[in-house]
């Protein structure tokens, strides 16, 4: 049987020692068994024992030896990965039983990409500590690909993420709550004259372009292929603040969020509105609903308060 099957049926099938997953991940997060052993205050003797008794239950080598230290093999890379999940699944199974048996105290934690965290996160964090001041909120800044990992993972309750088109099919057993749609701009330096409709992404088509996070990336590939011509990507940043200074000095052209622009606004970048062209601000959680209570009611705080702002 191959070991993907064998690794499945183990995992799943027998009863699991979740500390020997445990050692396992740490070994493959840190990259030693020295330094598993510190992240773990486990004695490095442990360690390799639950690496050894986990190979023996397992039916193959999960590390071997590189020079003086160890490293995983394909197996163990593959059972680690899937070792991480579980154990963040598992970790978020005990929450929301904690949740439903009426704890009175908690802790719901959301990552943001960073648009959203200065705009609309801020005001629901302050009604959810308003209404529930008894739980705590854990905040996190990251990019859509990177939040929905640590969703997976069971590392945070919420992900606020964005999609162009559709919702994140591509990652099974979430639920995905549209909160807001937002206009996309063109973003051009304000002292330079231009012929054409300012809109048009063809009129660029012979600029350098500054270009953010692979999913917003990707899109602008997109759309600019639609246009006709193909960008040329100079510069990388997916600091929003970073990429309108940039234009503001002449260094290239760019396509920036409504949320980005209400955050914060160079005085020397012109913008335009893309027509037609939007992407859709949605909060992910893990499971079918309804969600555990205070995963609730952290969404029913943003629900409350995010509104169509004044875009720009």
């Amino acid at each position: 049987m191959p070991f993907f099957l064998r690794s499945i049926n183990f995992i799943y099938a027998l009863p699991v020692d979740l500390n020997r997953l445990r050692v396992l991940v740490a070994v493959a997060r840190e990259g030693s068994v020295t330094a598993a052993a510190e992240s773990l205050h486990y004695a490095q003797p442990s360690v390799s024992h639950h690496l050894a008794r986990l190979e023996t239950e397992i039916g193959t080598p999960l590390v071997q030896r590189a020079g003086r230290g160890i490293r995983l093999t394909d197996a163990g890379r593959l059972l680690a990965s899937r070792a991480e999940e579980i154990l963040g699944r598992v970790d978020a199974a005990q929450t929301e039983l904690a949740a439903h048996a009426g704890l009175q105290t908690g802790r719901v934690r959301l990552a943001a990409f960073p648009s959203a965290l200065a705009t609309l996160v801020p005001p629901a964090a302050a009604r959810f500590a308003a209404d529930h001041p008894q739980l705590e909120l854990g905040l996190t800044e990251c990019e859509p690909p990177e939040a929905l990992s640590a969703l997976r993972n069971g590392d945070v309750d919420v992900a606020l993420t964005f999609e162009h088109d559709t919702p994140p099919a591509h990652l099974a057993h979430v639920t995905a709550t549209a909160l807001l749609d937002e206009p996309l701009y063109m973003v051009t330096p304000r002292a330079r004259e231009w012929s054409g409709a300012r809109s048009a992404l063809a009129t660029y088509a012979g600029e350098q372009w500054i270009a953010g996070c692979e999913r917003c990336r990707a899109h602008l590939l997109f759309v600019c292929e639609n246009a006709g011509f193909v960008p040329t990507i100079e510069f990388e940043t997916d600091d929003y603040v970073a990429a309108q200074a940039l234009v503001a000095a002449g260094i290239g052209v760019t396509t920036l969020p409504g949320l980005a622009l209400v955050a914060n606004r160079h005085p020397g970048v012109r913008i335009d509105c893309i027509p037609g062209d939007h992407r859709r601000v949605l909060a992910v959680t893990y499971g079918k609903p309804p969600p555990p209570r205070p995963v609730q009611a952290l969404l029913d705080a943003l629900e409350a308060t995010i509104t169509t702002p004044v875009w720009p």
